[in-house]
């Protein structure tokens, strides 16, 4: 999916307002979106970073609702809902920084050499439980490959080495990752 810069700014403004009303109780503001890629059905993750260091990231892997609804909807959980951290508050939110990912479709895995580290998210499918890292995780920690693997097996709640198995399916796919500072140049 080709985003344009205005199209990141309205997924950025919609996300931030999301949180910002559900922080304040109030039902978030109708929204219609602005361009035929915003209604697309997508899947999409929102990563809130406060002074550097993860505070939320939540998102649905496979599209359920137009872009736009779904950013907005994860936003909130991210926010609040994200169950390592404490709900986020009114004064953290000012110093948040928003990161939106929007995913391609998954692809399954013929051969783990498919994957290509920083270009590739991982999703790890054991049929009962799930687990996903988005492309920038794995050049985050400098993790190759097999770590990659290893550490998406453990998001699933899997050993290590559970990516060898037979009946564990393993998925990629890329996203379109964009930020506050990089669309306006700092947290907005």
């Amino acid at each position: 999916m080709e985003l344009r810069t205005d199209d990141k700014k309205e997924l950025l403004r919609i996300a931030r307002e999301s949180i910002d009303a559900a922080l304040k109780g109030e039902s978030t503001p109708s929204v219609q979106a602005k361009s035929e890629t915003l209604d697309q059905l997508c899947g999409a993750f929102v990563t809130l970073h406060l002074l550097g260091e993860l505070r939320g990231c939540i998102g649905y892997i496979e599209p359920r609702f137009s872009l736009l609804e779904t950013v907005e909807e994860v936003a909130q959980k991210a926010a609040l809902e994200d169950p390592r951290f404490p709900p986020l508050t009114g004064k953290e939110l000012d110093q948040v920084e928003i990161e939106i990912s929007v995913l391609s479709p998954l692809k399954k895995v013929s051969d783990v050499n498919e994957i290509v580290v920083g270009t590739h998210g991982l999703v790890i499918d054991a049929g009962y439980t799930r687990g996903l890292l988005l492309p920038q995780v794995a050049t985050e920690w400098g993790w190759g490959r097999e770590q990659f693997l290893s550490q998406t097996c453990r998001k699933a709640g899997l050993p290590a080495d559970a990516w060898k198995q037979s009946k564990v399916t393993i998925y990629l796919f890329t996203s379109a990752v964009f930020s506050e500072a990089e669309v306006f140049g700092g947290v907005h």
